[in-house]
């Protein structure tokens, strides 16, 4: 057997609505322009041929509440309110009935986004990671059980800063529905509980600076929180 040479972070674990054991988080998939509106200030369009994703670092997640400083090496830095899915069992070429079944659990995130060096890095046709996988740059709520909440219909989608509403839509306008993301992501990973779906943002995102206060929800769910200090 060998050692390891040093301590790796624990696995990051986030709480569970009337659950006293946490639901470890392995892999965050995050699917991109998910909503119309959204593609659209983003001066792009949506891809009806099939979803497209990124990845985010399970290290750089933070809990609702937290309070973290504004981020390196950016200047536009933005929030993303996104409802996210947790996998509850294995799941592998999956039918709708199938991907329905593997959801354990619904929850409140936000995908903090380095808006800038995005948008330079896409402009060169290079990956996002820069702009996506920030430090802190995941926000995680509680989550719900989906068989307590139900399953994603038409409950309102809402973000504000500083109390000032700046996204609101309903879960309707998502481009492709749970199922379908993870009946198509389910055909190139074997996706196993652990898992963590950040299924797109609504139209509204914007910029956000060092004192801001983030809050947003989903009908329905656990709110979401995030404060923004001005320590690098």
């Amino acid at each position: 057997m060998v050692n390891s040479l040093f301590q790796l972070p624990e696995v990051p674990l986030v709480p569970v609505r009337n659950e006293e054991a946490g639901y470890p988080v392995a892999r965050i998939f995050c699917v991109g322009r998910n909503y119309a509106a959204h593609a659209a200030e983003m001066g792009v369009e949506v891809d009806r041929e099939a979803p497209f994703y990124f990845t985010k670092s399970p290290a750089n997640m933070v809990l609702s509440g937290a309070e973290t400083p504004y981020p390196l090496g950016t200047d536009n830095f933005h929030y993303e309110m996104e409802l996210a899915l947790a996998i509850g069992a294995p799941l592998f070429r999956a039918t709708s009935e199938q991907a329905r079944a593997a959801i354990y659990g619904y929850g409140c995130a936000l995908d903090m986004t380095r808006r800038d060096l995005q948008i330079r890095e896409r402009q060169k046709q290079r990956p996002w990671d820069l702009g996506k996988d920030v430090e802190n740059g995941t926000v995680m709520a509680p989550l719900t059980r989906a068989k307590e909440w139900g399953s994603p219909d038409a409950q309102r989608i809402f973000l504000n800063v500083n109390g000032e509403i700046r996204q609101d839509a309903t879960l309707a306008e998502l481009v492709w529905s749970v199922e379908e993301i993870l009946c198509h992501l389910s055909q190139f990973y074997h996706l196993r509980p652990g898992d963590l779906i950040l299924t797109g943002t609504p139209a509204g995102v914007g910029p956000v600076v060092a004192g801001d206060i983030i809050e947003g929800g989903i009908d329905g769910l656990d709110p979401i929180s995030l404060s923004l200090t001005d320590l690098r």
